[in-house]
């Protein structure tokens, strides 16, 4: 395998290897496990070897054959509250951190919550209250609500397999894409939300996916509490947890977390978060997100509903919606999800919650996808 760098790192097979040490490869910041005991994850071990997956082409796959051909690096599933089963690949391990991706936007809806709840954020009011450097471009009329729901109205393209769409360009400013840095290149994230003028729809427009307004939060959250977004996660939910590792997120050159994309842990302590999301919002008798939080989140009304249909992930969760950076299959199942077969998987029903971790050869495969979301639900109704 090629040395890993900055350069190579997103490249397949090297990712097997650089999303488990992001650490070492960009400025990052670690979100520091309390110094309570963690808490407990008693294990209930199971072989689900016997279980057969039809896959999105109509072939039939069994468990292990299903795990390798979604490049899994990590597979951990809970039973009420219980492991059920864990395995690692490619060299991970159960204390391994390894890149979440989008799943870092799940833990700022959170925690936006808390805040919301403390009446610390209304998030009813614009992003520019807090952030007026966004006065005079595609933000000046956002709300946090609507940035919280991919319904806002800047123009910016998330076309991963496109090499110089938007989001590369911002992930360009953490280091992840050098070859798009030159002399003018906005120099932090503020200055990349900054630079985007154009608009493509009003303010509670359609639902388009644009990473560029998790950022934009994480500056809404800073200002509105005067406080690191690193320590607010810390003190609102990773202690919350009682993990059993840190985690760590990548920052700009102001140290801004690079929420969009950039926190990485190790698959129990995402398991964890998961549970508490299945809870209500409670974790080991403590209520860390509120329920009305959850509630809201998972039973969005027809317009989320209607919004979602007719975007471009429409067809791939029927029915579904996105509120508060969760995924929502129906109002029992939801999900976390980021690019290269990143997936927290949360089932009311069965009370089930799967954390996936991949390396997908290209960042958003339709039908690697597809075959993911077919895996975890399969798992989640058989256990």
């Amino acid at each position: 395998m090629n040395k890993i760098t900055s350069e190579n790192w997103l490249e397949a097979p090297n990712n097997k290897e650089s999303f488990q040490k992001v650490e070492s490869l960009f400025d990052s910041v670690r979100i520091k496990r309390s110094s309570q005991e963690p808490s407990r994850l008693p294990q209930n071990l199971k072989s689900l070897d016997s279980i057969q997956i039809q896959d999105i082409e109509g072939q039939n796959q069994t468990f292990k054959e299903m795990l390798t051909s979604t490049h899994t690096d990590a597979f951990l599933v809970l039973k009420d509250g219980e492991i059920l089963f864990e395995e690692y690949f490619n060299d991970m391990k159960s204390d391994s951190f390894h890149l979440m991706n989008s799943i870092t936007k799940s833990f700022v809806g959170m925690l936006v919550g808390v805040l919301a709840d403390k009446g610390i954020l209304n998030i009813k009011e614009k992003v520019t209250k807090y952030v007026p450097e966004l006065n005079d471009g595609s933000f000046s009329d956002t709300t946090i609500q609507s940035a919280l729901d991919m319904s806002s109205a800047v123009k910016f393209e998330e076309d991963y397999a496109d090499p110089l769409c938007d989001f590369w360009k911002e992930s360009a400013v953490v280091g992840w894409r050098p070859d798009l840095v030159n002399d003018n290149s906005p120099s932090s994230l503020l200055d990349f939300a900054m630079s985007l003028k154009d608009k493509e729809q009003e303010e509670v427009g359609g639902y388009h996916y644009r990473s560029v307004l998790t950022n934009v939060i994480a500056m809404v959250v800073e200002r509105a509490t005067n406080e690191n977004l690193i320590d607010l996660l810390e003190e609102h939910i990773w202690h919350k947890l009682k993990t059993e590792q840190d985690a760590v997120i990548v920052v700009d050159k102001e140290g801004l977390p690079f929420v969009g994309a950039g926190m990485n842990a190790c698959a129990r302590d995402l398991a964890r978060f998961g549970q508490m999301i299945l809870n209500d919002g409670v974790y080991e008798g403590e209520q860390i997100v509120s329920k009305e939080w959850i509630d809201s989140t998972r039973t969005g009304d027809d317009g989320y509903k209607e919004r979602f249909a007719r975007s471009d992930h429409g067809e791939m969760l029927p029915g579904g919606h996105y509120k508060n950076y969760m995924w929502v299959v129906n109002q029992e199942e939801m999900m976390c999800i980021g690019i290269y077969g990143q997936t927290i998987h949360i089932n009311r029903n069965t009370g089930v919650v799967i954390v996936k971790f991949s390396s997908f050869p290209e960042p958003a495969e339709e039908l690697m996808f597809a075959n993911t979301f077919i895996l975890l639900a399969t798992v989640s109704n058989s256990v």
